[in-house]
């Protein structure tokens, strides 16, 4: 059996903020009605988190549950738990209309910091990111430059972003040079 791996194997770039892949991260695709109570019990037990409203997402440490549309969240744990926790919303979801699949090895995960990371995004997405208009524990399903993404503002004031792990190099890329020293704008500042 093959070791995993992270799409940038935690490759890190410092400019006037820090971009960093964050690794490996368990990432669970719940899909269902999200006003019924047996689904929204489901999630919620198996994450250890309510479950968010629309355009929230909810975390502690290294889980999270995110909502991504009107039928779907995004779950984050740790990697290796991922298998128990689509075990638990299996059996409390048995006979019920859902879908509880691993996603973790197709998506990549980034996180930006520092004093410009709101700049850094506000460069490549169509988003208000001052802090009045995006604040933690709201997320954004937009683009990113040509590809999707989705993104929100942690506990610590950094910015965890999430895409398909196909255009990982390229949503790094993109982030670097959103970054890069003297390439600030100051309009977030």
């Amino acid at each position: 059996m093959s070791k995993p791996v992270s799409a940038l194997d935690g490759a890190t770039y410092q400019g006037f903020a820090k971009v960093e892949e964050l690794g490996l991260r368990g990432m669970i695709t719940i899909r269902g009605d999200l006003k019924s109570a047996g689904m929204k019990k489901a999630a919620s037990t198996a994450i250890g988190l309510d479950v968010p409203g629309q355009r929230e997402v909810n975390m502690t440490g290294e889980n999270a549950l995110a909502w991504m549309s009107p039928d779907e969240l995004l779950a984050l744990v740790p990697y290796e738990e991922v298998g128990d926790k689509i075990a638990a919303i299996d059996k409390a979801l048995k006979g019920k209309h859902y879908l509880a699949v691993n996603v973790s090895d197709a998506r990549a995960i980034f996180r930006v910091t520092g004093g410009g990371a709101r700049e850094v995004i506000a460069k490549l997405s169509p988003v208000d990111m001052s802090s009045d208009a995006f604040p933690a524990g709201q997320i954004r399903r937009t683009r990113m430059a040509q590809v999707p993404a989705a993104f929100w503002v942690d506990e610590e004031g950094g910015i965890i972003i999430i895409c398909f792990r196909s255009v990982a190099e390229y949503v790094f890329n993109l982030l670097k040079g959103a970054a890069e020293n003297g390439s600030q704008v100051g309009y977030l500042s």
